[in-house]
């Protein structure tokens, strides 16, 4: 926790308000609203996500067979490489793609897709990086509303 007013690190920080509100770190900022899906295993979406679908397609993953279309997807950071990046942009472009991504830290491959779809489609997600506390706090199923300021809302 940091004092109001401090100087502190640029990381997301933890705000003890109410169990029902986190704080990110707005990495890319944005709105959102869906129910969560929730993994602690990081995800390669070259091979791993079909964008013409939204299913997570790794028979490897814990979360294969699962559609993440329009929801807020949480995963600690990106598996793989840049291809990441070009297939979130098909999937904003299909129409497939979560609402949301939330991470364990700055995943610049994550925050370039975001980037990229608005440039290319004007349809950004945010992204919202959380302190590894609030991030094993999310559970699959439960309702989060994200605010343009990183944070996240359970309803």
């Amino acid at each position: 926790m940091r004092a109001l007013g401090g100087r502190g690190s640029r990381r997301a920080r933890r705000v003890a308000v109410a169990d029902r509100v986190i704080a990110g770190r707005a990495i890319v900022a944005g709105n959102a609203e869906g129910d969560a899906l929730v993994t602690s295993d990081a995800l390669s979406f070259w091979g791993g996500y079909d964008f013409h679908t939204g299913e997570i397609i790794d028979r490897r993953h814990p979360l294969a067979g699962v559609r993440a279309a329009g929801r807020i997807l949480a995963v600690p950071f990106s598996k793989g490489s840049s291809s990441t990046t070009a297939v979130l942009v098909e999937a904003v472009r299909a129409g497939t793609a979560p609402a949301a991504i939330l991470t364990t830290g700055v995943d610049a491959f994550f925050a370039l897709a975001s980037i990229v779809a608005d440039v290319m489609y004007g349809k950004p997600f945010p992204v919202i990086a959380l302190e590894p506390v609030d991030f094993a706090s999310l559970r699959s199923g439960e309702q989060l509303r994200i605010e343009l300021s990183g944070v996240i809302r359970r309803i």
